[in-house]
C-alpha cells in the first residue's frame, strides 16, 4: 500500500474505488469494508483508496476534548497497510476542512482531487459539515457528479456490529479479550516511559510507567493485566504484567499505568513502550503491608507465566 499525505494541490489521474473514514483501531469491521473496497477494485480494473484523517475531527472542533483512541496515527497507518487496498490518503483534518458540505467534499475533495468514480461508506459512516447528511444524500450527489456511492453491511459478532465505540465500551468495563475479538488482536497502549513511583523497585518489581493524562488513547479499566511488551520500533517482544490505578497501597492519587517486564532490567526511560493486554487477571486492590502486595505480584507473575 502507498500513503499519501495529502497536497490539495496535486490530483490523482487512476480513477479509484474509495471509502472514507477515521478508522480507529482499524477493527474487524474496518477490514470487512476494505476487503470489500478492494474487491470492487479488482472487479472493475480501478484502484482501490481508503481516504481518513491526521487526527480527529473533536480534537479540532473542540479543543479541549481529550481524545480516547484506539490507536496513534502510525499504528492506524500500519494497520491499514497491511489491508489489500492499494493507497491511503491522510486528509489533514482542519476548520475549513470542516466547513465542506458532503456536497462540496465529494465534488472537490473526492471526485476533482482523488478522482474517485466509487464510493463505498461503511453501514455506519457520515461525512460532511456537522455530518448532517445521510447515505441517501450521498447517493443523490453521487449520481450527480457520475459518482456510484453503495453502503456496505455491518460485520456482525455475537449479535451486534462491530464498531470501535463498542470496543471502546469493552475497555472502560476492562474486557480486554472481547475486545481483542472484536479488533482481531490484543489492544495495543502506546506511550513514552516517564519516571514513576519506584516503589515497585523497592519490592523487587520495577516498573515502566507511562503517563495516563499524556496518552491520547483510552487506558482500560483499572486491574492488573497479562500482557506482551515491547520497547522501541522492533524490539522483542516480552512477557509482562501491568497495573492501571490508582496504587491504593501507597495512598497514590490520579490513574497511573506501571509495567512490570519479566526478566528485563535496561534503563528505558524516554523510550516508546507498547503494551499489548492480553487477560485482567485481577482488580486492583488495597493490601495491609508491602509484604502482602509483593506476594500477590509473586503469584500474579506466576499465574502470567503460565497463561501466556
Amino acid at each position: 500500500m502507498k500513503t499519501i499525505f495529502y497536497d490539495p494541490s496535486v490530483t490523482f489521474t487512476s480513477s479509484a474505488v474509495a471509502t472514507i473514514g477515521f478508522f480507529d483501531g482499524v477493527h474487524r469491521g474496518h477490514c470487512h469494508l476494505l476487503s470489500r473496497v478492494a474487491e470492487e477494485a479488482r472487479a472493475v480494473g480501478m484502484e482501490s483508496m481508503v481516504v481518513t484523517f491526521d487526527r480527529h475531527p473533536r480534537q479540532v472542533l473542540q479543543p479541549d476534548w481529550r481524545p480516547e483512541l484506539l490507536s496513534t496515527l502510525d499504528e492506524k497507518l500500519r494497520r491499514l497497510s497491511e489491508t489489500a487496498v492499494d493507497v491511503c490518503v491522510v486528509l489533514p483534518f482542519s476548520k475549513a476542512l470542516s466547513m465542506l458540505s458532503a456536497q462540496q467534499f465529494m465534488a472537490d475533495v473526492l471526485q476533482n482531487r482523488l478522482h474517485v468514480k466509487r464510493l463505498v461508506m461503511g453501514y455506519d459512516s457520515r461525512f460532511g459539515h456537522n455530518r448532517a447528511e445521510g447515505f441517501a444524500d450521498y447517493v443523490r450527489y453521487g449520481q450527480a457528479l457520475g459518482m456510484a456511492v453503495e453502503q456496505a453491511e455491518a460485520l456482525v459478532v455475537e449479535g451486534q456490529a462491530v464498531s470501535s465505540s463498542r470496543i471502546r465500551a469493552c475497555l472502560r468495563a476492562g474486557d480486554v479479550s472481547e475486545a481483542a475479538q472484536l479488533l482481531g488482536r490484543d489492544y495495543v497502549l502506546q506511550g513514552r516511559v516517564v519516571n514513576g513511583f519506584h516503589e515497585g523497585h523497592r519490592l523487587g518489581f520495577p516498573t515502566a510507567n507511562l503517563d495516563a493524562a499524556q496518552l491520547e488513547q483510552l487506558v482500560p479499566a483499572n486491574g492488573v493485566y497479562a500482557v506482551r511488551a515491547s520497547v522501541g520500533e522492533n524490539g522483542p517482544v516480552m512477557l509482562g504484567m501491568t497495573n492501571i490505578g490508582t496504587r491504593p497501597t501507597f495512598h497514590g492519587q490520579g490513574v497511573s499505568v506501571e509495567t512490570h517486564l519479566f526478566d528485563f532490567e535496561k534503563d528505558i526511560y524516554g523510550e516508546r513502550l507498547s503494551i499489548a493486554f492480553a487477560q485482567r487477571i485481577r482488580s486492583e486492590q488495597k493490601f495491609e503491608s508491602e509484604a502482602a502486595l509483593a506476594e500477590q505480584l509473586r503469584m500474579d507473575k506466576e499465574f502470567i507465566i503460565n497463561y501466556l
